[in-house]
């Protein structure tokens, strides 16, 4: 079989991170290698500068600017938070078409998978040759069958940073220290809060993430319990945790619960990161309840996205890779499927490519041996699976001397 010739077109979907422009370099540059490839276009803004026609044309981008954009957070492209339905993907299909576009990449997380799947079905149907690679991109961490997404390692480092240096302040002026994470449905990024703990009583001493019922009346026996232990306590939270469920059986926000807000984003999700309500819930049950009068709470928010300067060395470089590995699949094996990590040895990794439809609109959740069996922190097992996405961390150290004696 003659291998497929015409454009290929690049697109990042979703929320950006610090690394996503590594894999749209990478896949840049590796079309740019083949014959077969006459064109290398960026569709501005996802799929919406598709169906717009709002091309660049990156195969005129020079190789030096194509690396320093490779280094530099969130999306060079652009993004969307457009979920296509059938009639959206049939739109792209068109413009494929009129372009003469064949090789299609997408970099994002579930609900990009689920687009490279319906635009394949239609090209499949139509009897129309293109190759749909998805390419993984979440920092939440959710993405079923790959180990771990390009995204996270980085926004885990962040998250992990923010939290050390919390308990550094936290230590010296001590109190009750809250910090709400982005997770709504996974709590990966949360349980990095913990990794790099170093001393027994370094917090968070209270993790909780949406894998686990949340309970007032524990939490706040907890919060007491670590209060009166350490004399502080820090606490990280995801965004989704929750204690009841509505009439069709999903999980219903505790900050819906208890404010009864539930403002919706563009996709029909009840909004979260836009604001500190959580926090200000938790704080307020602390200080009713517990009568402690120093509780501080912080929402992270996008900061934990593109931070610029805290970045994993390691996920930079998978985030590469994986651009690279998307095109190879698709130029020299002719296939279609999303690009999957697989952790070999300790710490080593190897790629693959797995159908579309194993990962399309499907959600990873933290296993059971990841959570403790109070369901308030994270286990050893966890650390040691994300300690390598991270890096090196900054060591804070701590003053060791004997008291004085008195005059």
């Amino acid at each position: 079989m003659s291998k497929l010739q015409g454009k290929a077109v690049i697109a990042q979907g979703g929320g950006p991170t610090a690394v996503i422009n590594q894999s749209l370099v990478g896949a840049a540059l590796e079309c740019r290698k083949f014959n077969e490839v006459t064109h290398v276009y960026g569709a501005r803004h996802g799929v919406s500068g598709i169906v717009k026609e709002d091309f660049v044309d990156l195969s005129q981008a020079t190789s030096h600017n194509l690396e320093q954009v490779a280094c530099t957070p969130s999306s060079a492209l652009g993004s969307t938070r457009d979920k296509p339905d059938i009639e959206y993907c049939k739109k792209i299909f068109d413009v494929f078409k009129k372009y003469d576009i064949r090789y299609f990449f997408y970099i994002g997380g579930n609900d990009s998978s689920d687009t490279c799947r319906l635009v394949n079905q239609f090209a499949d149907e139509a009897n129309y040759e293109c190759r749909c690679v998805h390419i993984p991109k979440t920092i939440d961490n959710d993405l079923v069958v790959t180990d771990h997404c390009p995204g996270f390692g980085s926004a885990a480092r962040y998250v992990a940073l923010a939290m050390a240096g919390a308990n550094l302040d936290n230590s010296a002026l001590p109190g009750v220290y809250i910090a709400v994470v982005m997770g709504r449905h996974a709590g990966f990024l949360t349980g990095a809060a913990a990794a790099y703990r170093r001393y027994p009583d370094d917090g968070p001493h209270l993790v909780y993430v949406p894998e686990r019922q949340f309970n007032r009346d524990k939490f706040l026996a907890d919060v007491d319990a670590t209060y009166k232990k350490y004399g502080r306590c820090i606490i990280a939270a995801s965004e989704g945790i929750w204690e009841s469920k509505d009439e069709n059986g999903k999980h219903v926000p505790l900050v819906v619960s208890i404010t009864g807000s539930a403002e919706k984003d563009a996709h029909g999700n009840i909004q979260l990161s836009g604001t500190g309500a959580l926090g200000d819930v938790l704080s307020n049950l602390i200080k009713d309840k517990l009568g402690i009068k120093r509780v501080r709470a912080d929402t992270l928010g996008y900061l934990q996205r593109s931070f610029l300067g805290v970045v994993s060395p390691v996920d930079q470089h998978e985030a590469r890779e994986v651009g690279e590995k998307a095109v190879q699949y698709a130029l020299w094996h002719n296939v279609d499927g999303s690009v999957v990590i697989k952790r070999v040895g300790d710490y080593a990794v190897e790629y693959d490519l797995v159908k579309l439809d194993e990962i399309a609109a499907k959600t990873k959740y933290m296993p059971d041996e990841f959570i403790n069996a109070e369901g308030n922190n994270v286990t050893d097992a966890f650390r040691h699976y994300v300690l390598p996405l991270m890096g090196d961390a900054p060591v804070a150290n701590r003053l060791f001397a004997p008291p004085a004696p008195k005059a």
